[in-house]
């Protein structure tokens, strides 16, 4: 099939280069807009508590979250001095006045709206739209908020979190986009040494990734989709686009070299190379299917778009290339360049190098003559690299995860660093009663309630209608509310509007400890898991309860994402290789090398460890989807050069029968090869540990590392020793045993002949006979 497609894409080839151009000059004016379609928010899991809480309370009480904070500061006057109130009256003027505006609470209202020093205060502004239509208001907001001589002031609050995140994504994406194009076609030169040979991986991925942004522009007319999409559509499809072209030119350029004809070169190489590239996306995408089980929409999204973009990079790398490689021919070699030589022979085209010589195969039998001397270390300093994940704390993220330059961030810090931060992040509950809440049964259930958890040590103070003044007896609170329009106390009739709607209430919970802290969490559990009694039912949100129930919904579905992606790639793998071990052997390799960058995610953005070279401020926790992104990715990456390197040590064993060989030979057919990809992906990913969003950064670091040690340490090493250990095994099936010589496939064997490297660019690249020719 492969090898008609080839044929096909030389008869056609300006007719499928112009079908690709036209796609992108279709696509161009909708690949920039596709951030125009894409939320910041998405990190809410619909089925948690914590969001029917919300639900609950904004669809009885009229409860808006989408609150923008103005902080005003002062180093000259104190909150209580006069000229301070007044000022900033004078800059909410035009905000009280806006239609936008559902309510302004100033901290004239709520004096715990001022800082410790006294010399800070808040006002929540509270507006009518969602957090992702109020985003868009802000630039309408700041022109309205008047500036005054003596006041400073900053803006945050969720809008203004979501605005920053949206912009600060499409930031790191165009400086990601500007370092890794000239630093892919830099590895590209040292790779071919050829100005046109090194471009066409580079065009090719662009190509992939333009389609794909005005693709992804389309379907966020469609579904939600989170602003993540951006980076991780980039990020894969420079990738793997360069990567996946990287062994179509490399194995086209030998074809060449062996005297082939243009059309019989690129047939063969989409035979070979096309075969290898279509096994790798389907590896790749069947670990980004695994994203798309969340129930959170930034993991769902992203795992669409990732999908998305590995199959137009693999769809372009095997018609788009062989088409451009048959207008070419032999001009894919022009415009040498003349660089230093590291080595006798480039890493990829060694053709003509004897691979009993070659620095892969010397390092293979060095390896499988002491396999338990380098199984053991090896294992040992893997799972040394992932140990410090065994300290991990998971969290949502929050403005920390931006830099400290942006305003959400920037209000963010100001609150951490002078308010009274428990103040700030309270417990919300939806408390629901039997009937109207304002009986005197109802308000002595709620009444005795709150007293149970005011009790708690790790309680503040609770603010309800049965707590409002301590002075208050349960009878002055029953005789009060039976007659509530009768209340003449304005602090008391607002706050009762404000918590009472029939049979709901919202109260809210002071905890002693910050948000992230464990007691808080305790707390939270705490009254989630303790009946009221009386037909009162409770509902728990606030910061804390989200932290949990993201946590929690991250890795109640990991689990089944894990076994799913697992499952489904141990039956691909078993069809591809036919043995039992092998596709085993690949899992477990794979785990090591992610288990590692999870090890480095603690290490850095928990620990802090390198973070000022790095450019951020250490988090003090591990953004809780940052290793679920890494495993899903990484997954299907780091398969993706077990396949070449298994592929080729298959087809040397048919060759040879002789297990110990066969590894030594793959790995020498191979070594090079996925050297040369895995610099490219560490280049790009590289490219993306230099964004902000920490979020990003997270994922270009992590992916790095782990493809740093897949391609060294685990396929160099570790994989040859598994291999010599397990021998034969390695190719044993239930009722075929070992297959050395599969009659299906015995058309396509050449006999080693010990000394010539038949197929040195693509892992699983088979010697094919056409037309009486090898």
């Amino acid at each position: 099939m492969f090898y008609r497609l080839g044929k096909f894409a030389t008869r056609h080839r300006w007719l499928i280069v112009g079908l690709w151009i036209l796609a992108a000059v279709i696509a161009l004016p909708f690949a920039p807009r596709a951030s125009q379609v894409l939320q910041s928010g998405g990190f809410e899991s619909p089925d948690s508590e914590s969001q029917k809480a919300i639900d609950t309370l904004v669809q009885k009480l009229h409860v808006n979250e989408t609150i923008v904070q103005v902080i005003f500061t002062s180093d000259r006057y104190t909150v209580a001095d006069p000229q301070f109130s007044q000022q900033s009256e004078q800059a909410l003027a035009r905000i009280r006045t806006w239609s936008e505006v559902a309510q302004v609470t100033s901290y004239l209202d709520n004096p715990r709206q001022v800082s410790q020093d006294q010399h800070a205060a808040y006002v929540n502004i509270q507006m009518k739209a969602d957090a992702n239509v109020a985003a868009k208001l802000l630039p309408e907001l700041e022109q309205r908020l008047q500036k005054v001589p003596d006041l400073q002031m900053k803006v945050g609050g969720g809008p203004v979190f979501y605005e920053d995140i949206q912009r600060v994504s499409e930031n790191d994406l165009r400086r990601a986009e500007l370092l890794a194009f000239p630093f892919a076609i830099i590895a590209l030169l040292l790779v071919f040494r050829s100005v046109i040979a090194a471009v066409l991986p580079a065009l090719v991925g662009g190509f992939a990734v333009v389609v794909s942004l005005a693709l992804i522009f389309g379907l966020g007319q469609l579904t939600p989709l989170s602003i993540f999409v951006l980076n991780i559509t980039t990020l894969f499809g420079l990738g793997l686009g360069v990567d996946y072209s990287l062994f179509m030119v490399s194995r086209f350029r030998e074809e060449l070299a062996h005297g082939r004809s243009i059309d019989e070169a690129i047939a063969i190489t989409v035979a070979t190379a096309g075969r290898a590239v279509t096994s790798s996306g389907l590896t790749v995408s069947i670990g980004l299917f695994g994203l798309t089980f969340f129930h959170i929409n930034m993991l769902h999204s992203v795992g669409m778009g990732g999908i998305l973009v590995v199959v137009l990079a693999v769809v372009a790398a095997i018609t788009l290339l062989p088409a451009m490689l048959s207008i070419l021919g032999l001009r894919v070699n022009a415009l040498p360049v003349r660089l230093p030589r590291f080595g006798r022979r480039p890493a990829v085209v060694n053709t003509e190098l004897d691979p009993h010589h070659g620095y892969w195969y010397r390092l293979s039998q060095f390896v499988m003559r002491y396999p338990l001397r380098v199984f053991f270390p090896v294992l040992l300093l893997l799972l040394s690299f992932g140990a410090p994940f065994l300290g991990v704390r998971f969290s949502a993220p929050d403005a920390s995860i931006l830099p400290a330059s942006v305003p959400s961030r920037a209000a963010y810090d100001l609150l951490v660093q002078r308010f009274n931060q428990r103040e700030t992040t309270p417990i919300l509950m939806a408390v629901q009663t039997k009937g109207n809440a304002l009986t005197p049964d109802n308000i002595k259930n709620l009444y005795y309630y709150v007293r149970r958890i005011e009790a708690d040590p790790r309680v503040e103070r609770v603010d309800s209608i049965v707590s409002a003044d301590p002075r208050f007896t349960l009878e002055q609170y029953q005789l009060l509310y039976t007659h509530p329009e009768l209340i003449a106390d304005p602090y008391l009739g607002a706050f009762l509007k404000s918590s009472v709607s029939g049979n709901t209430l919202f109260v809210q919970v002071i905890s002693k400890h910050g948000m992230v802290d464990p007691d808080s969490q305790a707390l939270v559990q705490t009254i989630r898991n303790t009946d009221p009694g009386n037909g009162i039912s409770v509902l728990v949100d606030g910061g804390t309860a989200g932290n949990i129930d993201y946590v929690s919904s991250l890795y109640t579905d990991f689990p089944i994402a894990i076994l799913i992606v697992s499952i489904t790639t141990y039956i691909v793998l078993l069809l591809l290789f036919r043995s039992l071990l092998l596709p085993l052997k690949a899992i477990i390799m794979n785990t090591l090398s992610i288990l590692a960058s999870y090890g480095a995610l603690v290490l850095i953005f928990q620990d802090g460890f390198l973070h000022q070279i790095l450019g951020f401020t250490p988090l003090g926790f591990v953004e809780a989807s940052s290793p679920i992104l890494l495993f899903c990715s990484l997954f299907g990456l780091s398969m993706d050069y077990e396949v070449f390197l298994l592929s080729r040590i298959q087809e040397a064993f048919w060759q040879t029968g002789d297990n110990r060989r066969a590894v030594a030979l793959g790995l020498q057919r191979s070594g090079g090869i996925i050297t040369s990809a895995a610099v490219i992906v560490i280049v790009v990913s590289a490219c993306f540990a230099t964004a902000d969003m920490i979020l990003v950064k997270a994922l270009g670091i992590g992916m790095a590392l782990a493809v740093i040690i897949d391609a060294t340490l685990v396929r160099g090493l570790l994989v040859p020793a598994t291999m010599r250990l397990l021998g034969d095994w390695n190719w044993w099936l239930p009722f075929l045993g070992v297959q050395r010589h599969p009659p299906a496939l015995a058309k396509y064997m050449t006999p080693d002949d010990g000394a010539t490297d038949y197929t040195a660019t693509s892992s699983t690249d088979m010697d094919v006979h056409v037309g009486g020719k090898r």
